[in-house]
This record gives structure tokens, C-alpha cells and sequence, in this order.
């Protein structure tokens, strides 16, 4: 190392030189040995150029010449590792090149530019730096009518540090769209190029922002016009592509419909050609997600990609060869897509999932795709944490198909992988997988019974605790549909797993989604008379208690119904019955519901009377009498006249108990 750094020792001795000729032509020299030598690149910043470099780029009395050439220099360095970058970034390189920007000369602006944009484009930049002084960026904007060069470089910047709503918000807010947009007629490609990347940035998931571009026309065209136009085939792939990326974000605002031409016949198409065969590696990556993104919520264009170019068959290559054929003679680009593979098994995971979101014609086309199921049971365990949640995302999304789950589902053993999957993943691949075992626990599929036996119940009933709430629903959820038509041990499991603590901690969640479900979850413990019998022995107070709570609190109509319902199934137990009856506060209460103003609040207190009252059960002659007493039967006469026909009628078959 030292012989190295000594034969270059004497450029840097040279930026000290007292001559500021010497010192150009020293600077002169350092560009032209850097330009392409990653070593020499290191050495210098090892030997300390950096700091002179800067010192000299800042110094008034430097000459322009001097100045734009230390820029010029400092660029290199940044265009070698990341490590050069790390050391650029550590020596304060961003302000002084910022400084550098209010300087007359354009030359040396460009020269700034140029390195700023080779700073920001490196991952290991912080994009926030580019916003600390609110004056840059409005400064940087000004700067854009100056040449193609700064054009270029500041709409590279900004597409590089765009990254969510607030960077977004800032850069709309300084007036971005108007600037950018006349940019994307501009002559030179590279212009185009990058202002459309910045409108493919400001766009992605920001109504504000696609709702403005709709209405922005230059020359007298609008933009979508100009990014349909740039769409087509004999334009650059980038160019395509980031279009495409544009007018999707715009559809997925509501900035334009779905079934929009430019949508149907432009963009649509033009995406799954970015997923053929013989396009690259990171086109193919880009397209399918871009696609997926496109038709994630629109069953029609689900549909209309479906039949597109066979898609679901072109898909399956994604598992197959990372390059085509025709590439290979590159054995640098083989490297680099086997060492990405993974990328293009997560969008072909994403894109199955989008597509089979809601039609079961088309799930039934991807399932039949030549080895799907154990393509995606491979994913659940890939060591790529992007694989493993698009595989779960696209599992989730067949598992909506009644008919696979009895197929498909059970011939692979998909729970098992599953069950894997939930043991210690990270909250995003949790939601889903926990949302994938709702459906596979639900009545008619045939994955129940294994999936009891391998432990499920503890792992959902300990999702019911999370401090995230997608996982509490989905917990509950989950094992709502597992108390379904379940067996009395099935429901004592889910019952002494739960603990009555936590049903109290369910039942009084802030979330009324998981309020719901509980209520749910309680509904089916409680269906059939020896179930309902055996658990109210066991857990008969504590829920009288939650039932109680719920009908006192400030709760939404379904809320309360549900809990009516709940009362109403207790009543049908053979000795439950008696703890209603027992109970006057609860009585009271149902009396309260049988005259509300709500109609369905009403039905469902008259099921608790019926079931009450009912003639052939031991006790209904106390049972009848007691109610008489507290005024029931009056209003099952007023009920019995309602304008309501459901009303009326139960409450004329109640009555008749009462005569029988």
C-alpha cells in the first residue's frame, strides 16, 4: 500500500502549491488519472484530496477554471465505491456543492450538478440531505431553465430523492409539475427521460399529485396524451416502462377510470409485453410489479391481462430461466440474473396474486399452471424475505376459491408450510399468513382437522394479543371460523386457550372490527343446546358480565345485534335458559330492545322472548308467567300490529305460545 499511495503523494502535494497555475494543472492531472481507476480513486481520498479539493471549490479567490475543475474531480471520486461516497459524505461535500450553486457561472453550475447527482444517486446517500435548507430546492427549480445539463441533473436528483408523501408534498408544493412538465418535450432523450421519472415518482401512490397531471397540458396536449404516446413500441424500453409506471399511478388515484382506453389498450398491454421472455431481467421484475399494481383492485382488467399474450403461462417461466437464451453470450449478465433470480420469483408471486384476486376462472387457470402449488410452497421458505411474503400474498389470494381449498390446497398440504410460516415471521408476512389460515379454517375445507392438531389454536389465540391490529382481527377471526360447526372439545380448547381475561380485553377493544369478530367467536361457542349447556356451566358468568357490558356501552347497531343475537342463542340451551331468567337487569334490557326504534335491534330481542317462552320446554309455564308479569306480552300486542311484516309475524307466533 505505501509504495501506491507514494507514487500518489505528489498529486495531492501539488493542490499546495503557492503558483495557482500549478495548482490547476494539478487538479487537471488528478481528473485525468482518476477517471476510470477505482485505485487511484481510493488512494487520493486515503492521502487527503478530499478536503483540499473542497477548500479550493469554496475559496472566492479561486478562479472559476479552478473551481469547476475541483467539481469536476470530486465527481469522479463519487463514481467509484460506495466507500468513496461514505468519505465525500463525511467531509461536508453536499453544502459546499449546494454553495456552489449560487455562483454566476454555468459551467461551474453544471459541474456542481453533476456531482450532487452522483452523490444522490448512491444508496448509501441520506435523501433528506437534499431537503434540510428549504431554499435548495426552490433555488434548484429556478436553475432548471438554464441548460440540458442542469435539466438532466436536478430531475435526476429529484426522482432519486422522492421517497414517500412528504417529499412529495415538498417538491408539488414548490411548484415541481409545472417546471418538470414542458421538460417532457424537450429535444434531448435524456431530458425526457428523466423528467418522466420524476413524474413516475411524484405520482406513485399520491391522489394529489395524479389528480393535478390529468389537467396539465404542454404544447396544448395533455400529459396522459404525452405518456401514451411515449408508450409505444418503437420508443425506448426505459421510456415505456416509466410511462406505463405513470399512467398506472394515475388509474390506481382515480385520476383516470379503469376502463380508459389509454388504460385498456395502452397501458395494460404495453406491460405484460415487459413481461416476455426476451426482455431483461429488471424489465420483466419492473413490469410484472407494475402490472400487479395496476389490476390489484379492478376485476375487469384482472380479466382483460388474464387473456392477454398468455399471461399465466409466460409467467411461469419467471421460476425457470433468469436469462434468455439469446442473452447468455453476456456471461456477465448471467451472473448478475442468477444472483437476482429471487427478484423475479417475487413478481411473478405478486402478479399471480393481483390476477387471482377475485375470479375463480382465473385462480383455476394458475393453480393448473405446470407445478404451482409446490412453486409456492417453495417460496413460503425461501430466505428472501420479499419471496417468502409475495408467495404468502399469492397463496392468500387463491385461498378465497372454495374449490381449490377442497382440492388444490388439501393434495399439497399447504398448511403445513403455513403453520411454518406463522412460527417467528415478521408483522407484514404474519397479516397475510394469518388471513390466508381464516379461509383454510373455514367449515368445508378439509385443511381444519390438521391444522387443529399441529397447534393452531395457541398460535391464534396469541395473535388475539398483539399490539398490532390486523393480527388481532385475524386471530379472532381465524378462530371464529374455527368454533364453526365445531365440536364441544374444539370450543373448551379455544375457550381455556383464550382465558375470560382476554375475551374481556377482546370485547372491550377500541377496534370495532375486533369487537365484531369476538361477538362472532362467542355466537358460534354458543350454537347447538349441549355446547351451549356445557360452556354457560363453565364461563355462564362471565359472559352474562360481557353481554351486560356490551348492551350498556355506546356501541353501533350490528354491535348490539350480535349480542342480542348471543342472548338469543343462550336462551335455546335446555338449563342456560335460567341464567337469562335469573337475571332481571338483563331482562330489563331485552324488554328495552323489544320497543327501540331500530327494527333489526327489535327482531333480534323477540328471538331471546320466543326462545324463552317456547311451550314443549320443562319450565316454560314460570318462564311464561314472568315475562307476563313484566309487561312482555303488551308488547307483543302492540309488535303484533307493526307495519313491519317480520315483526308482526314473530311477534304473532310468540303470542301463540302463550294461548297454546
Amino acid at each position: 500500500l505505501q509504495e501506491v499511495t507514494a507514487s500518489s503523494r505528489h498529486y495531492v502535494d501539488r493542490l499546495f502549491d503557492l503558483d495557482p497555475q500549478k495548482v490547476l494543472q494539478g487538479v487537471i492531472d488528478m481528473k485525468n488519472a482518476v477517471i476510470g481507476n477505482n485505485k487511484q480513486k481510493a488512494n487520493l481520498i486515503v492521502l487527503g484530496a478530499v478536503p483540499r479539493l473542497l477548500y479550493l471549490l469554496q475559496q472566492e479567490t479561486s478562479s472559476t477554471e479552478l473551481r469547476t475543475e475541483c467539481a469536476v474531480v470530486l465527481g469522479s471520486l463519487a463514481m467509484g465505491t460506495e466507500n468513496n461516497v461514505k468519505s465525500l459524505l463525511d467531509c461536508h461535500i453536499i453544502p459546499a456543492l449546494l454553495q456552489g450553486l449560487l455562483s454566476p457561472d454555468l459551467k461551474f453550475i453544471e459541474a456542481c450538478l453533476r456531482c450532487l447527482r452522483t452523490i444522490f444517486i448512491s444508496p448509501v446517500t441520506p435523501e433528506d440531505l437534499l431537503y434540510t435548507d428549504a431554499t435548495v430546492i426552490s433555488h434548484l427549480m429556478g436553475l432548471l431553465s438554464r441548460s440540458r445539463y442542469t435539466q438532466e441533473y436536478i430531475c435526476q436528483i429529484f426522482s432519486h430523492c422522492c421517497k414517500g408523501p412528504d417529499h412529495q408534498t415538498i417538491l408539488f408544493n414548490r411548484g415541481a409539475v409545472q417546471s418538470i412538465a414542458h421538460l417532457l418535450v424537450s429535444t434531448s432523450y435524456k431530458v425526457r427521460m428523466q423528467a418522466l421519472k420524476c413524474f413516475s415518482v411524484l405520482a406513485f401512490e399520491n391522489p394529489q399529485v395524479s389528480m393535478t397531471l390529468v389537467n396539465v397540458s404542454v404544447d396544448g396536449e395533455l400529459l396522459p396524451q404525452i405518456f401514451v404516446k411515449m408508450l409505444q413500441r418503437d420508443k425506448p424500453i426505459e421510456m415505456q416502462l416509466t410511462s406505463a409506471k405513470c399512467l398506472t399511478s394515475m388509474c390506481r388515484a382515480g385520476a383516470i377510470r379503469t376502463d380508459d382506453p389509454c388504460i385498456v389498450l395502452k397501458t395494460l398491454p404495453c406491460l405484460v409485453r415487459m413481461c416476455s421472455k426476451d426482455r431483461l431481467l429488471e424489465e420483466r421484475v419492473e413490469g410484472a410489479e407494475t402490472l400487479a399494481y395496476l389490476i390489484e383492485t379492478d376485476v375487469e382488467l384482472q380479466r382483460m391481462a388474464s387473456i392477454t399474450d398468455h399471461l399465466i403461462v409466460m409467467l411461469a417461466d419467471y421460476f425457470k430461466y433468469p436469462s434468455s437464451v439469446s442473452a447468455i453470450t453476456d456471461i456477465k449478465r448471467l451472473d448478475h440474473d442468477l444472483k437476482h433470480a429471487h427478484e423475479l420469483r417475487q413478481a411473478a408471486f405478486k402478479l399471480y396474486a393481483s390476477l387471482g384476486a377475485n375470479d375463480e376462472d382465473i385462480r383455476k387457470k394458475i393453480i393448473e399452471t405446470e407445478n404451482m402449488m409446490d412453486r409456492i410452497v417453495n417460496g413460503l421458505s425461501e430466505s428472501s424475505i420479499k419471496v417468502r411474503l409475495a408467495a404468502v400474498r399469492c397463496l392468500h389470494s387463491l385461498s378465497r376459491s372454495v374449490q381449490q381449498l377442497r382440492t388444490s390446497f388439501q393434495d399439497h398440504a399447504v398448511w403445513k408450510p403455513l403453520m411454518k410460516v406463522l412460527q417467528n415471521a415478521p408483522n407484514e408476512i404474519l397479516v397475510v399468513a394469518s388471513s390466508t389460515l381464516c379461509n383454510l379454517l373455514l367449515e368445508f375445507s378439509p385443511s381444519k382437522e390438521p391444522i387443529l392438531e399441529s397447534g393452531a389454536i395457541e398460535l391464534l389465540c396469541s395473535l388475539t394479543q398483539s399490539e398490532n391490529l390486523a393480527l388481532r382481527v385475524n386471530g379472532i377471526w381465524a378462530l371464529m371460523n374455527m368454533a364453526f360447526q365445531a365440536e364441544q372439545k374444539i370450543k373448551s380448547d379455544i375457550l381455556r386457550g383464550l382465558s375470560t381475561e382476554q375475551l374481556f380485553q377482546l370485547l372491550s377493544d377500541s377496534d370495532v372490527n375486533v369487537l365484531m369478530k369476538t361477538l362472532g367467536l362467542l355466537r358460534n361457542l354458543l350454537s347447538t343446546r349441549p355446547h351451549i349447556d356445557h360452556i354457560m356451566s363453565t364461563h355462564g358468568k362471565q359472559i352474562m358480565q360481557a353481554v351486560t357490558l356490551i348492551l350498556e356501552g355506546e356501541h353501533n347497531i350490528e354491535v348490539k345485534e350480535q349480542t342480542l343475537c348471543i342472548l338469543a342463542n343462550i336462551a335455546d340451551g335446555t338449563t342456560a335458559k335460567e341464567l337469562i331468567m335469573t337475571n332481571d337487569d338483563i331482562l330489563q334490557k331485552i324488554k328495552y330492545y323489544m320497543s327501540h326504534s331500530n327494527a333489526k335491534l327489535q327482531l333480534a330481542a323477540m328471538f331471546c322472548i320466543s326462545n324463552l317462552i317456547w311451550n314443549e320446554e320443562e319450565g316454560s309455564q314460570e318462564r311464561q308467567d314472568k315475562l307476563r308479569d313484566m309487561g312482555i306480552v303488551d308488547i307483543l300486542h302492540k309488535l303484533s300490529q307493526s307495519s313491519d311484516p317480520n315483526l308482526c309475524d314473530k311477534a304473532k307466533t310468540a303470542l301463540q305460545q302463550y294461548l297454546a
